[in-house]
């Protein structure tokens, strides 16, 4: 009788829990829905705003959920959530997507109406709302390439004017002439970043080439035209002229006309054609007495932002960071994102994709904390694809914000199983993942490919000098085909000062191109790098030393397997002490022994069973 009275009385007390459980309140969008029904699944709304200003009604004692129907959801401004959207952990406010290989926010309208003009190319006019520029331009999900010359590689600077800052000449010959000059872009490469900018003039006689401003960045001072080669690299874009290659365009904003070079498999009476016109696509900002909280999205795209130049252009100083001209302090500023978030907590993106960007992917700016993202695909990113935290120089009562305000901080957020390749289409110095003044950040079972320049790069303080960055753990990622086009960084790039750091159990390898005057790497640990513990990382197939120490302190590395070619040291120190890294039990490999490359075959293997990455073919 007893055992039967307690069942009866367990079973009463599920069904009691159960009917108090809460249940979700459920809003519905469709590209096909009006904003003038209920939103429910059988009338539901059309836009996201309209969505969102129910959500806030139901807001606070369930979960709402906006389930978004397969399609296109155009966006000509970002969505902004504030601290008046903020969930609980118990109600949460969540975007999901009903088909999630379908479901897309776009920031982008289309151009149609092509034309065949009298040669290879095809024209369209904009459209006639449309009153300002774009930088990017796509065809069929992908994206066009902005007339160029050079249509691959190169070309290199023969002699740079007087100032070394504002002009050079080039060789004969080496582009066309131009009939609208004051259109064209030049993109210059320095070691670890480059400068976009307008070209002013061109004295064709003379083969001489003058910018609108300086190239190179005003601060430092070494950011000149020839300090890190004599001959640096450089190619031009945006002129009807360069115009001359499949995949390429061209718009003329004064004439009010884009032309297309097709591909051959290209048929422009049915392509699919877009322009980008949103700088951003969602923006979650909440309030320093209050923080926006608990807002989720699930398996959406985010597609189709563009960020436009500024006008004296854009000279980068390092992980698309640039020199704001116009700000009379001299600070830096840096490219935005597709995605931002500033005073947020328990937020999070899960299983999207963030792709064809005219800016950076996602950014988790300002004294964000707890926030997640997991399973998503960064990819075609003209910038960084995730940025964490501040490396601005943002200034709380007269000073650094990191001194006066270290409370602000963004703290324990993490990325993890995502896959972050072809960034920095445009801005060549972008990072795969960025953190800047970061704590208690996890960085773990990623994949990072495809890159110009850095994979992940953590810290911004070229000193051991106390900051807030602190225990953060780059772990488990498989990092490869990085360095592509820039030097000077690694698959893993570290600044200052960082106690109880964690960089253990990465898979670094194809470090192959070094272009430029200064080295690249699997690992480069830079300027005041200190108290980090590197630990049972796997780095291979690099051009020059597997780890470099650049004015290094106290650092342990421990356990590391690093191949190296015959004659280079499996680890560089400039500046550096040796004594000052504790070296124990690495094993240290040849590149050309049989013997080292099987042993290193069985690593690697189990290496990669152990991080457990998706295959591309599971990402696409």
């Amino acid at each position: 009788m007893k055992k039967g009275t307690f069942f009866i009385l367990l079973f009463i007390f599920s069904v009691l829990l159960l009917s108090c459980a809460k249940k979700e309140y459920p809003i519905y969008v469709s590209p096909l829905g009006s904003d003038k029904n209920t939103g429910s699944m059988e009338k539901p709304f059309a836009t996201l705003r309209q969505a969102l200003k129910l959500a806030r009604e139901k807001l606070g004692s369930v979960p709402v959920t906006v389930y978004l129907f397969g399609g296109v959801y155009h966006l000509k401004r970002p969505l902004l959530l504030t601290a008046l959207d903020s969930g609980t952990k118990e109600a949460s406010l969540n975007f999901v997507a009903l088909n999630s290989d379908k479901t897309v926010i776009s920031g982008g309208i289309n151009i149609s109406g092509w034309k065949k003009e009298s040669g290879v190319l095809w024209s369209a006019e904009l459209p006639r709302d449309f009153k300002g520029k774009f930088r990017s331009f796509y065809v069929n999900n992908h994206r066009a390439v902005r007339a160029r010359t050079p249509d691959t590689g190169f070309l290199r600077v023969v002699k740079s004017g007087n100032d070394n800052k504002t002009n050079f000449f080039f060789a004969k010959k080496d582009f066309p002439f131009v009939e609208k000059v004051g259109g064209m872009e030049l993109v210059l490469l320095h070691d670890w970043s480059i400068t976009r900018i307008g070209v002013k003039s061109i004295d064709w006689q003379n083969n001489h080439l003058l910018a609108v401003d300086s190239i190179g960045a005003m601060r430092p001072s070494f950011f000149t035209i020839t300090n890190w080669e004599k001959h640096p690299r450089y190619f031009l874009e945006n002129a009807l002229e360069f115009c001359d290659n499949q995949g390429e365009w061209y718009c003329d904003f004064d004439e009010r006309k884009i032309y297309y070079y097709p591909l051959s498999d290209e048929k422009m009476e049915n392509a699919e054609c877009t322009i980008p016109v949103s700088e951003k696509l969602i923006v979650i900002r909440g309030r320093k007495d209050k923080h926006a909280a608990f807002i989720n999205f699930k398996g959406i795209i985010f597609e189709h932002t563009e960020w436009l130049l500024p006008k004296r252009g854009y000279c980068a100083t390092q992980a698309c960071m640039y020199d704001e001209r116009y700000d009379k302090n001299k600070n830096w500023s840096q490219v935005p994102a597709a995605i931002e978030l500033d005073l947020a907590d328990n937020c999070g993106f899960y299983d999207c994709t963030v792709r064809h960007t005219g800016g950076s992917g996602i950014w988790l700016r300002e004294n964000c904390s707890n926030c997640e993202i997991s399973g998503t695909h960064i990819s075609d990113i003209a910038g960084n694809g995730i940025n964490i935290g501040e490396g601005r120089e943002r200034t709380v009562n007269g000073k650094p914000w990191w001194q006066s305000a270290a409370e602000e901080v963004s703290k324990n957020n993490k990325v993890y199983n995502s896959l972050i390749e072809d960034c920095g289409i445009q801005f060549f110095g972008a990072v795969g993942i960025w953190g800047g003044l970061i704590a208690n950040t996890s960085i773990d079972h990623n994949e990072i490919r495809n890159l110009p320049y850095t994979g992940v790069s953590v810290g911004w303080m070229w000193n051991p000098r106390p900051t807030p960055c602190k225990e953060n753990n780059i772990t488990s990622n498989h990092i490869h085909h990085v360095m592509q086009i820039l030097s000077d960084g690694g698959g893993i790039y570290c600044l200052g000062l960082q106690p109880n750091s964690l960089i253990r159990n990465n898979l670094i390898h194809d470090v192959m191109i070094n272009a430029g005057r200064s080295e690249s790497n699997g690992m480069f640990l830079d300027e005041g790098i200190k108290d980090v513990l590197v630990e049972k990382n796997i780095i291979f197939n690099i051009a020059r030393s597997p780890m470099r120490f650049h004015k290094a302190y106290h650092n342990v590395v421990r356990g590391n397997v690093l191949v190296c070619n015959d004659d280079t040291p499996p680890i560089r120190y400039n500046a550096t002490k040796a004594n000052n890294i504790v070296k124990i039990d690495n094993l240290i490999l040849q590149q050309s022994s049989k013997k080292d490359r099987k042993k290193l075959e069985a690593i690697v293997k189990q290496r990669k069973n152990d991080i457990g990455t998706k295959e591309r073919s599971e990402w696409q």
